[in-house]
């Protein structure tokens, strides 16, 4: 071979990417050996956000592994290029029936159609607006439509045997405050005051907690609470002086009774009076709203979803892309639905596998590469802004705000964790303004331990490999 043509494809090989030929860097490599994983725990795939070369370093790019919440990074970026990012979500309020005085002689109809941020606030402003067209009373009933969405009921503790843990909570057509019961601890003379958001009808706690003295620790378990009787909330503990005030967020125990509960909860706290119940059902035919409340647009939602990591928010939003195109919520239909998107927007051949949008599965699929790929599709989106701006930024907020090392504040990365998984993918910003997509997930029954080499990835990218 000439030896100018042997130069040409030396220096061919080296600019298409040398970090591609010399495989993990060797902070990586030393990572995982300190860690006592295996090479073949780690996916990793890293190129030029902008595409046009090829990837950097690809390391079992192409093996289908387990996003965890990764996967909120398709299910957002398909939800802003389908529904747009200007999208809200509407829940409609029926009054039927005539006020007399300040009586309602009817029911009062709420028709869910899948806001995923409908929370205890928003609940107040919408009854407050009953309120505003001169109801005070309601002689009939409080219905609560939940027909937009046909998702199977699931028991909360069967992921992982944690029911109590608001991450999950399924997804409702009226969904209201995620389902939650946010207890917040106030130390006040010799005790600490508690205060439960949303109120809710029928259900008991105590309105104090006796003090104790030492350090905050496991504040949580010093409480010792019992939820397990959903009328009644116990505390058999004491309260950490040394805690100050506290919050305590939890599913709550009967969540199928939730939204009648905090619905009837708010009205009476509001000083309203209701004859009847709470109930489910469905909206008359012909009946015209009076009014209807909207929620944030769609691209502030992704931020929550992604900062924060909602699974449930997330669910919210894939059953919200079958809702708009079938005239229901599925899983069966948006997972079809993204699938499709995925294969015209993103391609690669093999499509995922999709589960509920949020990645609190164990069955979701997807490749380093293939989550690159979206990634870089993203990148070049006139939506990218969006997306970009919804992911954490290591060591500054969100769910990477503990991160650490050179790439802290250099860094939007989404993150993505389970028991045997352990992850990151988004955005790093070398020098130069130069801009790279990073996608590393580990599956490994010790997966967490991965953290550390992950870590050291994030820094080696944003060095500038």
């Amino acid at each position: 071979m000439p030896l100018r043509l042997l130069f040409a494809c030396w220096l061919l090989a080296f600019s298409a990417g040398p970090s591609l030929a010399q495989g993990l860097p060797p902070e990586v490599e030393a990572a995982l050996t300190r860690a006592k994983l295996p090479r073949d725990a780690l996916s990793v795939w890293v190129a030029n956000a902008d595409g046009g070369a090829p990837p950097r370093l690809s390391h079992r790019a192409d093996v289908q592994v387990n996003p965890a919440s990764i996967a909120k990074l398709a299910t957002t970026f398909a939800g802003l290029e389908l529904l747009g990012p200007a999208f809200t979500w509407s829940t409609p309020v029926y009054v039927e029936g005539t006020v007399q005085g300040a009586t309602l002689r009817g029911n009062i109809y709420i028709k869910g159609q899948g806001d995923p941020k409908l929370v205890a606030e928003r609940l107040w402003l919408l009854l407050r607006r009953v309120q505003g067209l001169g109801i005070r009373s309601i002689a009939g009933d409080i219905v609560l439509d939940r027909g937009a969405f046909d998702a199977p009921p699931t028991d909360p503790g069967a992921f992982d045997g944690e029911p109590l843990r608001p991450y999950n909570a399924a997804p409702d057509a009226l969904l209201l405050n995620f389902k939650a019961l946010v207890m917040t601890f106030t130390p006040q003379g010799g005790q600490a005051q508690v205060y439960v958001e949303p109120a809710m009808a029928g259900v008991q706690w105590p309105n104090t907690v006796d003090l104790s003295t030492g350090d905050c620790g496991d504040w949580r378990g010093a409480l010792k609470a019992d939820f397990s009787d959903p009328a009644r909330i116990r505390f058999a503990g004491a309260y950490p002086t040394a805690c100050a005030e506290r919050t305590w967020a939890i599913a709550y125990s009967d969540p199928r009774s939730y939204s009648a509960r905090a619905v009837a909860g708010v009205w009476q706290q509001m000083g309203g009076a209701l004859a009847g119940q709470v109930r489910e059902g469905r909206v008359p035919t012909g009946l015209a709203p009076a009014f209807e409340i909207q929620s944030p647009a769609l691209a502030e939602v992704v931020r929550d979803i992604n900062k924060f990591s909602n699974n449930v928010m997330a669910q919210q939003l894939f059953l919200t892309l079958s809702l708009q195109r079938n005239g229901v919520g599925t899983f069966e239909g948006s997972r079809e639905i993204l699938r499709r998107w995925w294969l015209e927007r993103v391609g690669g051949g093999e499509a995922p596998v999709f589960v509920n949008g949020s990645g609190l599965s164990r069955e979701e699929r997807i490749s380093a590469q293939g989550l690159g790929r979206l990634l870089q599709a993203a990148w070049a989106s006139p939506l990218m802004p969006d997306l970009a701006a919804s992911l954490p930024l290591a060591g500054v907020d969100g769910t990477m705000r503990r991160a650490r090392g050179k790439g802290a504040g250099l860094a939007h990365l989404k993150s993505g964790s389970l028991r045997d998984v352990t992850g990151v993918a988004g955005f790093v910003h070398g020098p130069a303004g130069k801009r790279y997509v990073l996608v590393a997930i580990a599956n490994h029954p010790q997966a967490q331990a991965a953290r550390p080499a992950i870590e050291a990835l994030i820094d080696w990218v944003a060095r500038d490999l």
